[in-house]
C-alpha cells in the first residue's frame, strides 16, 4: 500500500482525493500556488508545498515543481487529479523515472489515447465503432481534402488531434469554406497543443454525448460501470450530467460497455477511464478516451456503489482489480449540477470573496467543494466551484432532489450559475430526457 500521496491539483478534486486516501489510512501532502495556500484540502493535509506563484505554467504545471515537493516530503505516489498534468504523458514518464507510483495509466496509454487520430484508429481496428471521418491526419494534398470531405458528406468538422475541452474544433458546412477552415484550426491547435495535425469527420446533426466509464488493473482484467449522459453542454463544455443515460436499454449498455472494457483488456489499461461517444438514431460513434477520473465521476458512485478514487489508488499500489463485471450492479439515477463562479447568463467569470455558504443537505444529495464563509474565489483558474449531486431511486425522484438542493443552495458575495440550472431544470425537454449537445446553446438564445 501506498503511504503518502502528494496531490498535485487544487479544488473540489483535491479535497476528493485527499478523503479517499485518508479512508485508506494514507497522508497526503497538499501542492499548492501561492493564491492556493487558503484552499480546504491545504488545510487539512498531513503537509503542504507551495509549488510557485499563481500562474498555473509557473505551478500546477510545472513539473520539476512538483517532483520536487514530492521528494522533500517524502511522498511515494502523485495523483494529478483532472486538467492541468492529469493526461500529460511525459509528466506521467517523469514521475515514474523519478521513483515514484503515478496514479494513473501508463505514459505510453496516455500519449497513445492523447493523440485522437491514434484513439480512433486503434478503436476501429478492435470494432469500437467511430464518426466516419479521414483516419488520419489531413495532408497538404488540396485536392485529396477536398474530395475526402466530400464523401464523408457535409456539414464536416475539423478537429486537432491533439485537442480537448472543446479547444481545436470548427465546423465547415460548404466545400467553399473548407481549405481556409484548415488553415485557422491547424494554427490554433499548434498555438493550444504545439501539435498542428487535424483530421475531418462527419458532423452530427443532433447526437447526444454518451460516455462510459471503464476501470482496469493494467494486468489484463477491466470492467465498464455503465454510462453517463452529458449532452447538457455550452461551447462544448458539460454543465449537468446524469446515470445512467435517459433511453439506453440495458443490451445496448451491455454491447457498448463490454466493447469498451475489451478494449482496456487490450490495452492492459491502468485506472480509471472514460470512452467517450456521441449518440444518434441508435448509434454509438467513438470520439476520444480521457486517461483520467472526470469531474462528473459521482454520479457513477452513486449509481453503482464503487468508489472510483479510492480504486484508482488501488490499483496505482499494485493490487488487483477484484469487481468482476457480473458484480457491477446499477440502482437507482443521479444527476450532478456544476456550480461555477460566473454569472448565469454571460458566463463572465466571478471570482472574489464568498461573504456567505449554506449547503444543500436531505436525502441522496452529495455536495462535492472546496469552499466555504469567507474563502477567496481566485482569478486565475477553472471557475468550478462546486458539484451538487443528487440520487434518487428513478430519475424523477433524482430530478425533484436536485431541484430542493439547488433551492436550498445560498452563495453569497459572487455571482454563480445556480440560477441557470434552476431554468434548466424547468424545461420539459429536460425533464423529458429529450435533449442533444446543441439544446443548450438553442435554448439560450431563443
Amino acid at each position: 500500500m501506498l503511504d503518502k500521496i502528494l496531490i498535485a491539483n487544487r479544488g473540489e478534486i483535491a479535497l476528493r482525493i485527499l478523503r479517499a486516501s485518508k479512508e485508506l489510512g494514507i497522508k497526503t501532502v497538499a501542492a499548492h500556488s501561492t493564491a492556493d495556500r487558503d484552499l480546504l484540502h491545504v488545510r487539512l493535509a498531513d503537509e503542504s508545498v507551495c509549488i510557485g506563484p499563481h500562474p498555473a505554467q509557473q505551478s500546477y504545471l510545472n513539473i520539476p515543481a512538483i517532483i520536487s515537493a514530492a521528494e522533500i516530503t517524502d511522498a511515494n505516489a502523485i495523483h494529478p487529479g483532472y486538467g492541468f498534468l492529469s493526461e500529460n504523458a511525459d509528466f506521467a514518464e517523469q514521475v515514474e523515472k523519478s521513483g515514484f507510483t503515478f496514479i494513473g495509466p501508463h505514459p505510453e496509454t496516455i500519449r497513445q489515447m492523447g493523440d485522437k487520430v491514434a484513439a480512433i484508429s486503434y478503436m476501429k481496428k478492435i470494432g469500437i465503432p467511430c464518426v466516419p471521418g479521414s483516419g488520419d491526419p489531413i495532408l497538404e494534398d488540396d485536392r485529396e481534402t477536398i474530395k475526402m470531405a466530400r464523401e464523408i458528406g457535409y456539414p464536416v468538422i475539423i478537429k486537432a488531434a491533439g485537442g480537448g475541452g472543446g479547444r481545436g474544433m470548427r465546423v465547415v458546412q460548404t466545400e467553399s469554406h473548407l481549405l481556409n477552415a484548415i488553415v485557422l484550426t491547424k494554427s490554433e491547435a499548434k498555438a493550444a497543443f504545439n501539435n498542428d495535425k487535424v483530421y475531418l469527420e462527419k458532423y452530427l446533426q443532433n447526437p447526444r454525448h454518451i460516455e462510459i466509464q471503464v476501470l482496469g488493473d493494467g494486468k489484463g482484467h477491466a470492467i465498464h460501470l455503465g454510462e453517463r449522459d452529458c449532452s447538457m453542454q455550452r461551447r462544448h463544455q458539460k454543465i449537468i450530467e446524469e446515470a445512467p443515460a435517459p433511453g439506453i436499454t440495458k443490451s445496448q449498455r451491455d454491447e457498448i460497455g463490454e466493447l469498451c472494457a475489451k478494449a482496456c483488456r487490450d490495452m492492459k489499461y491502468r485506472g480509471a477511464g472514460t470512452m467517450e461517444f456521441l449518440y444518434e438514431d441508435g448509434k454509438f460513434y467513438f470520439i476520444e478516451m480521457n486517461t483520467r477520473i472526470q469531474v462528473e465521476h459521482p454520479v457513477t458512485e452513486l449509481i453503482t456503489g464503487i468508489d472510483l478514487v479510492k480504486q484508482q489508488i488501488l490499483i496505482a499500489a499494485g493490487e488487483p482489480l477484484t469487481i468482476q463485471q457480473n458484480e457491477v450492479t446499477f440502482k437507482g439515477h443521479a444527476l450532478e449540477c456544476r456550480i461555477n463562479a460566473e454569472d448565469p447568463r454571460t458566463f463572465t467569470p466571478s471570482p472574489g470573496l464568498i461573504s456567505y455558504f449554506h449547503s444543500p443537505g436531505g436525502p441522496g444529495i452529495r455536495v462535492d467543494s472546496h469552499i466555504y464563509g469567507s474563502y477567496k474565489v481566485p482569478p486565475y483558474y477553472d471557475s468550478l466551484i462546486a458539484k451538487i449531486i443528487a440520487y434518487g431511486d428513478n430519475r424523477d425522484v433524482a430530478l425533484a432532489r436536485m431541484r430542493n438542493a439547488l433551492d436550498e443552495t445560498v452563495i453569497e458575495g459572487i455571482r454563480t450559475n445556480t440560477p441557470l440550472h434552476q431554468d434548466i431544470l424547468r424545461e420539459n425537454a429536460f425533464k423529458n430526457g429529450k435533449v442533444n449537445i446543441h439544446f443548450l446553446e438553442k435554448w439560450m438564445n431563443r
